[in-house]
């Protein structure tokens, strides 16, 4: 998942305190195409969390301005936890880290509660620091 910030070394002390994500490689200098795709495009660094890869990268003349969420836009990532309590344990990590003031949020919008719906599926909405959601799900049984 590529990850566009407007200030790339706060996105990745929360990546990295937030999901655990360790770095895997950086860049500085890009090739043709990815410079054709995204203009301006100073650093990309790549963490792991998971098995999930994400591409934390920054760009001259960011606007930090956030999608007005009426037009098209990746909506959310989900990610499937084993259990209730990891939901809880999420939660409150999300807010010890809001709390603690060292990183800069594009929203200050707090985690949501924990909801369960008909069939037992209970769900957590969270923003990462440039205000991208992410839920996280846990799924009674498996699949």
């Amino acid at each position: 998942m590529g990850i566009q910030t407007a200030d790339l070394e706060n996105c990745l002390a929360w990546y990295r305190d937030f999901f655990g994500a360790e770095p895997n490689w950086s860049l500085d200098r890009f090739s043709e195409l990815t410079l054709s795709r995204l203009p301006g495009i100073r650093r990309l660094v790549e963490v792991e969390a998971g098995g999930v890869r994400f591409h934390l990268f920054d760009r001259d003349g960011h606007t930090r301005t956030l999608p007005d969420g009426w037009g098209t836009l990746f909506q959310h990532v989900c990610v499937e936890v084993d259990s209730p309590a990891e939901l809880h344990e999420v939660r409150e990590r999300w807010i010890e880290l809001f709390r603690s003031g060292r990183y800069a949020f594009a929203r200050p919008d707090g985690p949501t509660d924990i909801v369960t719906d008909a069939e037992g599926v209970q769900s957590l909405y969270v923003l990462d620091v440039n205000g991208l959601e992410f839920e996280f799900t846990y799924i009674p049984g498996g699949d």
